[in-house]
């Protein structure tokens, strides 16, 4: 409804979906990719809980979760999210 946008970089080999500030809509739930960059800082964007609800729908071999920690968010929240991530969904966690 707001108009922002997500991209997906696609290569022979990999797909990538950098989902930039958004909620959990269905177009993301839609997206088929390799590696999801997912916010989760909760302010703009979807918590933790609704980011990792997400990620387990979409079902990419890697998520990295992105926008905490910093100007939104705690650091906390990418630990939060990590640990409502599907097992078998690899959580790349950047350092803080």
């Amino acid at each position: 409804r707001n108009g922002w946008v997500g991209y997906l970089l696609a290569t022979q080999e990999i797909k990538i979906y950098i989902a930039g500030d958004t909620d959990a809509t269905e177009e993301a739930a839609a997206v088929t990719c390799d590696i999801a960059l997912l916010p989760v800082g909760g302010k703009f964007t979807m918590n933790p809980k609704e980011a990792a609800a997400l990620v387990n729908e979409m079902r990419p071999a890697a998520v990295i979760p992105t926008h905490f920690g910093g100007i939104v968010g705690n650091k906390k929240d990418g630990e939060t999210f990590a640990k409502g991530v599907d097992a078998a969904i690899r959580v790349i966690q950047k350092m803080i």
